[in-house]
């Protein structure tokens, strides 16, 4: 099976996007893995298959992480699809709905070539995230390694635990996250996000994907930090959050509102592979 792909990237958060509305595509966990492979493949943290809607949005699209395994949603991964489904003239709107797995979500292509995307109203109640706890609380203390951490747990479609820490750079990410992504309070396992707040007004975030590893971005993550801070008292909206690979702007106005995010999307080139 021969396809054509685009790679591209969001903040450096990157994907090999499928146009499988053109083409018949149809993907294995294997095939999945060596797309993503920085060695034998293109090389990308997500895989996103663009498809025809099943019900009334103009598109459905569909994003497996490095692994193999399907997610729910993704916030870059959804500005980098309205980025490619316009510059390849498949849409003459500059907003369009999308349909994905954690739900429709609404991007739009604004004037100055960034995109912001409708990420849909944060979820909180556990058994929605899913997080195994007994009731909704502010924070829940997880014991990993033998320690105890103090998390915010928002779904934005996807599960995310959000921790508050003073310095980024010096954060466990990498040998703790691999920890919090698979533990068993989270039966679809979670993102792992370590916050810095620089202001109120301004985070620093880094984020560990669940089936990715340590992402350069995360749109979702970066949602979710912004309403896990405000519910917390540390932020006020509009939230500026500045990951490795660049800026996000997040809005969120409080409980069963929509979160704003706006961000770049960048096409790196295009191409073809006999998979």
């Amino acid at each position: 099976m021969r396809i054509k792909f685009s790679k591209m990237h969001g903040l450096g958060n990157d994907f090999v996007v499928i146009d499988g509305v053109s083409q018949s595509v149809s993907l294995g966990t294997e095939q999945l893995q060596r797309l993503a492979d920085r060695h034998f493949g293109v090389g990308c943290d997500q895989v996103l298959l663009i498809e025809i809607a099943e019900g009334d949005a103009d598109y459905r699209y569909r994003i497996f992480n490095a692994d193999g395994g399907e997610v729910e949603q993704c916030g870059n991964g959804a500005r980098c699809f309205v980025r490619y489904v316009h510059d390849r003239g498949m849409t003459s709107k500059r907003e369009i709905r999308v349909e994905t797995l954690g739900g429709v979500i609404i991007p739009r292509l604004e004037a100055d070539g960034e995109v912001t995307v409708n990420m849909g109203a944060p979820k909180f109640e556990p058994r929605e995230i899913p997080f195994v706890a007994e009731k909704r609380a502010p924070t829940y203390p997880l014991d990993i390694d033998s320690k105890q951490l103090e998390i915010s747990v928002v779904s934005m479609g996807n599960p995310h635990a959000v921790q508050l820490v003073p310095d980024i750079d010096d954060a466990p990410v990498l040998t703790e996250g691999v920890m919090i992504e698979g533990h068993p309070s989270f039966p679809q396992r979670v993102n792992a996000g370590y916050m810095q707040v620089i202001d109120r007004h301004h985070i620093r975030l880094r984020v560990y994907e669940r089936g990715a590893g340590e992402t350069l971005a995360c749109g979702t993550g970066a949602c979710a930090a912004v309403v896990a801070g405000i519910q917390r008292g540390v932020l006020e909206s509009p939230v500026e959050v500045s990951f490795r690979g660049g800026d996000l702007f997040i809005r969120w106005e409080g409980e069963n509102q929509p979160v704003w995010m706006t961000g770049p999307a960048v096409n790196v080139f295009d191409g073809e592979i006999d998979l």
